[in-house]
């Protein structure tokens, strides 16, 4: 059976160690921002934290600076996928939701590009529907179905199916953000910020980040986060959750002791909401994310 690789993007939000425990590879998407001197930075949007920590992506967004992100550059889709036509392999890319990022449809040029000198390669792009660690854990899954034998076929098919099942459940901690990258009206960003307003925000059956409850209050958002996922909670394939944080680890840990309170049993990852979703959402973001029930809600269907 030809061998396959397993191809992502930045939105994954997979550490190291995860990309080479399972195997995955990712084509970077970009990040830019404005220095102090008025220049513009632009970086690759490193899921290692290279260029910038953690703490200084973070710290930037809290002193002010606006950090936009980009798509995966065509010329990153021909060099990543290339690299491994040219070893005869054939290519799954798993990229972020279509409703957040162009990269899917990026990938799909390039794609119809490459059969032209690789006619008998397979190559899928697929649409994940899902950002972040509910992206990551979907690669996870696709790893673990190849190792155990599966063709590519068979993979693709299985994460066409079975996609809307990744649950994501977030909060924010200041809306200000999310009025920064243009997701909200300065309105409801100041209204919502008078109120204590932490909306839940869910990647809904369209793929789109959208909120759908407005609780009052961290620890009662916190809490929430961790109820609905308990409630729509399935075992199935990688038995895993996901927490994340965007640099607020203390509060992370209350939503992994949340979590950990409801499901018991449940195996907890716990990590950093990457570059590219917190570039939107802000420092002090959390989101779970797991195996569940399937999404149906769709906002503005």
């Amino acid at each position: 059976m030809k061998n396959f690789a397993i191809i992502t993007d930045s939105c994954s939000d997979l550490d190291k160690a995860h990309r080479e425990a399972y195997d995955v590879d990712y084509a970077p998407m970009g990040i830019n921002y404005e220095d102090k001197e008025g220049n513009i930075v632009d970086l690759p949007a490193d899921l290692d934290w290279k260029d910038l920590s953690v703490k200084e992506f973070y710290d930037l967004m809290r002193n002010g600076t606006r950090i936009r992100t980009s798509q995966v550059r065509h010329d990153t889709f021909k060099e990543k996928f290339e690299e491994y036509l040219k070893k005869d392999y054939d290519i799954i890319y798993l990229s972020c939701s279509g409703a957040l990022s162009a990269s899917i449809k990026a990938s799909q040029v390039v794609r119809e590009e490459l059969l032209k000198d690789y006619p008998d390669a397979k190559i899928y792009c697929i649409d994940s529907l899902s950002s972040c660690a509910g992206l990551g854990l979907l690669c996870m899954n696709a790893s673990a179905l190849r190792k155990e034998g599966k063709t590519i076929e068979e993979v693709a098919a299985f994460l066409e199916e079975n996609k809307l099942k990744m649950n994501q459940f977030a909060t924010v901690e200041d809306m200000t953000y999310l009025k920064r990258a243009g997701r909200i009206s300065a309105m409801k960003a100041a209204f919502g910020g008078l109120l204590g307003v932490k909306p839940v925000i869910i990647s809904d059956a369209l793929g789109q980040n959208t909120a759908t409850e407005k609780p009052k209050g961290r620890k009662n958002s916190i809490r929430r986060l961790a109820q609905l996922m308990a409630e729509t909670y399935v075992k199935m394939g990688i038995d895993k959750l996901f927490v994340l944080h965007a640099d607020n680890p203390e509060d992370g840990q209350m939503l992994v002791d949340e979590v950990k309170a409801l499901i018991p049993d449940a195996d907890v990852d716990f990590g950093y909401i990457g570059p590219i979703i917190g570039a939107t959402t802000g420092p002090g973001t959390l989101a779970v994310y797991g195996w569940g029930k399937e999404v149906t809600y769709a906002a503005h269907e």
